[in-house]
């Protein structure tokens, strides 16, 4: 028994899936004690239920449909007891209960023994005889050690969800799967798997030599220029679905493959006796270990980008071919790991959702969904992939859940849903032209944040009134060394141009600590108390100079440029900074390059500054407060750190607190205040932010049409008198639940949730 007993163990481990596993163990248990009929219940521990989940002997119809209750039957009674029940005649049994789904009653000879893991019984394992039979101590102990090795196995497997996703499965009710919200909006398709194109770890080294060499190196050459020319098919592909901004997220993608860091470093390998797939593989695997270990949200999702560009110089070193998702109607990616590539390969008007087991908010799959009005889920936790294809699916972008097989009324609830988002949007489309001012007569100008390449036109069309922020430090990061003069001052003067007469406020260089450049790695224990924006440009005045020089040549003639400096955290810095801006532009006139001073600000995200402001009015001439670092800062939380990334909350007191704090100060001094962190796209703090005073907000542009929506509905009046209300709680999840059910009333729910 005891071999029998290891072979099944091991054949349960190499099973691709929890319900092979099961049906493994009930085939072989029912030969190995020769019985007429073996079965596992698992525990549903939602009601407390029994549920019939694997048999080989019964009806194997029943299987998902059977529930006993604790003490219900033969079964429930293993259940209550948690332990053994061996019975010669089950019918005779006073509890013997047979249910003629499973078509029970001819069988006699019952045992059971419970499933148990951390004294918790976890399901029930049963054999049976169609005669009379009393089992011996043998078989008793064979069923016992077998229940006793599965309940490690089981109880991993409903910690990660493979239980619950199961049970669903098997009772057809829906299956509901929980990620983090990616790209808003609500959308039903049909789930479409994609694969990565290659697979990079799974290379291995291989000697080469003399010839081999150059054989070697015009291989790997020749696949560059193949994907070089893919992204550059897919950006021109995706047409004027995407702005300028998105699509530059291709040409971004194109440019990191003739980098030196790349290139010449696989180059080099190949010269020491790797072959190209080998000398690639290290390579790639460098660059992630650099990218995976930056603190910064954004440029740490990079590593995917980097994954991806290896895979695919793999396939094509292979000279294998890539297969595209065969969309033929409404389609939701799916996949481990979805790269902005792999999007771009699926038709965009098939294209209704995206579900990724990686990823957040902040991946570029992520940022391009949101551009094209697609819902995304990210990190969908516990994602059966190899179960999904073909399946029909409900991507819920606003909370980042995923519905599998919903039926009857869970869909037509759905559908309504989904159609309620058509009209939503439809209705926002239509604000575009119209100003965000308040019924009571408030205009709050909404400007958006940018970076990358000049995100012009899909600006202006979505209302923008300039641009809040630009983050200068963005055309640094996809290049292989620091930017010339000249190089920058087409970039800015691009952005300036575009949105002329507008506004346009570019902040200075913001890389160091958490946010390293390729070729100026900064290697820090704290890097979000570190070396960073403004003082690592002070710290470097030749980078700095040749920055401010670029800015103001940019805005010459235009006036319409706004210079903003981050990471301030003294009055000295500015002075520092002041004198360095008035140093470019002496330079410059010197040189005979008429350029003026433009209005000068700075970011709000160091908790020093809040107590600073009238001391830095005499310096500057406007505020923006970047929400997300100051509420990082003021509750002394990394909200990349998944042990502590649940105490971030931007409504919590101490920070609404701040916010009136600084509003109040700036506007007695008479300066104006903006808003430029994630909490200036959110309809539900718009409410706030209204209230609390703030001159304008600046956001993503997918976000303007919404919280216009909000400035337009509500009157400043009203959000006063919330805010001053806010402004009294002690409970985030409170004031969250207050400007929630004012949506609701307002008739703004939509822009919160699914439906309108």
């Amino acid at each position: 028994m005891i071999s029998t007993l290891h072979r099944i163990i091991q054949a349960v481990n190499d099973a691709p899936d929890l319900e092979a596993a099961l049906n493994i163990i009930v085939q072989r248990v029912r030969a190995a004690m020769e019985v007429d009929a073996a079965s596992i219940y698992f525990r549903d521990f939602s009601n407390g239920e029994l549920v019939l989940m694997a048999t080989d002997g019964l009806n194997p119809e029943a299987i998902g449909r059977v529930r006993l209750e604790s003490g219900e039957g033969l079964v429930g009674l293993v259940l209550e007891r948690a332990e053994t029940v061996n019975v010669e005649d089950g019918p005779s049994h006073p509890r013997y209960k047979g249910l003629h789904a499973t078509g029970e009653q001819v069988f006699h000879g019952f045992l059971g023994v419970p499933i148990i893991q951390h004294r918790k019984v976890l399901g029930v394992l049963v054999v049976r005889q169609r005669a009379r039979r009393r089992f011996d101590e043998d078989e008793e102990t064979f069923l016992v050690t077998l229940a006793a090795q599965l309940a490690g196995a089981i109880s991993h497997a409903q910690a990660t969800g493979g239980v619950e996703r199961l049970l669903k499965e098997v009772s057809g009710t829906t299956l509901i799967l929980h990620g983090v919200p990616g790209a808003p909006g609500l959308s039903i398709g049909t789930a479409q798997v994609v694969y990565p194109p290659a697979d990079l770890e799974a290379i291995p080294d291989r000697t080469v030599s003399g010839e081999e060499i150059e054989g070697e190196i015009r291989t790997f050459r020749d696949a560059l220029a193949a994907v070089e020319q893919e992204f550059r098919d897919l950006g021109e592909r995706m047409g004027d679905a995407l702005s300028a901004e998105e699509r530059a997220l291709f040409e971004a993608l194109a440019l990191m493959l003739s980098s030196d860091t790349l290139v010449d470093a696989t180059i080099d390998r190949i010269r020491d006796g790797n072959w190209a797939p080998g000398a690639l593989r290290e390579t790639i695997a460098e660059h992630l270990r650099i990218f995976e270990a930056m603190e910064d949200p954004y440029m740490r999702e990079r590593a995917a980008d980097v994954r991806d560009l290896g895979r695919r110089i793999l396939m094509h070193i292979q000279q294998t071919q890539p297969t595209a998702p065969k969309a033929e109607g409404p389609t939701v990616l799916v996949g481990e790991e979805i790269s902005a590539a792999q999007l771009a390969e699926v038709p965009t008007d098939r294209l209704v959702g995206v579900v990724s087991a990686r990823g957040s908010g902040s991946s570029h799959v992520a940022i391009l969904a949101h551009a094209l009005g697609i819902p995304a889920a990210m990190g969908v936790e516990d994602l059966p992939v190899g179960r999904l294809e073909g399946q029909r699916l409900v991507v819920d972008g606003y909370q980042g859940r995923v519905y599998v097989k919903p039926t009857g009324p869970v869909l037509e609830e759905f559908q309504r849903l989904a159609r309620e988002e058509i009209e939503l949007r439809e209705g926002l489309r239509g604000l575009t032209s119209l100003p965000a001012r308040t019924p009571d007569g408030v205009t709050v100008p909404l400007h958006v944040n940018t970076g990358l390449v000049a995100d012009i036109s899909p600006s202006l069309r979505s209302g923008a009134e300039g641009v809040g922020l630009y983050r200068t430090e963005v055309p640094f990061m996809i290049r292989d060394g620091f930017p010339g003069e000249d190089e920058q001052v087409r970039i800015y003067r691009k952005v300036l141009e575009g949105f002329a007469p507008r506004p346009v406020t570019l902040r200075t260089l913001d890389v160091g600590g958490d946010k390293p450049l390729p070729y100026f790695p900064v290697r820090e224990d704290n890097p979000f108390l570190g070396w960073r924006g403004i003082r690592l440009t002070l710290d470097h005045p030749e980078i700095f100079l040749i920055q401010l020089r670029a800015i103001l040549r940019a805005g010459a003639g235009l006036d319409n440029l706004r210079l903003m400096l981050p990471m301030v955290s003294d009055v000295a810095e500015v002075d520092e900074a002041v004198g360095l801006l008035r140093q470019a532009r002496e330079e410059l006139l010197e040189e005979g390059v008429e350029v003026a001073m433009p209005p000068l600000g700075v970011m709000i995200e160091v908790p020093s500054v809040v107590y600073l402001i009238e001391a830095l009015a005499r310096r500057v001439d406007f505020f923006s407060i970047g929400t997300n670092d100051l509420t990082q800062y003021l509750l002394a939380v990394d909200r990349n750190n998944s042990r502590v990334a649940e105490l971030y909350d931007s409504l919590h007191p101490a920070v609404l607190h701040a916010l009136h704090q600084i509003v109040q100060a700036a506007h007695a001094v008479e300066r104006p205040v903006s808003v430029c962190g994630e909490m200036a796209g959110d309809p539900a703090a718009a409410i706030l932010l209204l209230g609390l005073g703030v001159d304008s907000l600046s956001m993503s542009s997918g976000s303007l049409p919404s919280v216009k929506w909000v400035l337009r509905t509500i009157p400043q009046a009203r959000a006063r008198a919330l805010t001053e209300q806010a402004l009294g709680m002690e409970d985030a999840g409170a004031i969250r639940a207050l400007l929630r059910q004012t949506l609701e009333d307002a008739g703004l729910g939509g822009l919160i949730r699914a439906g309108k």
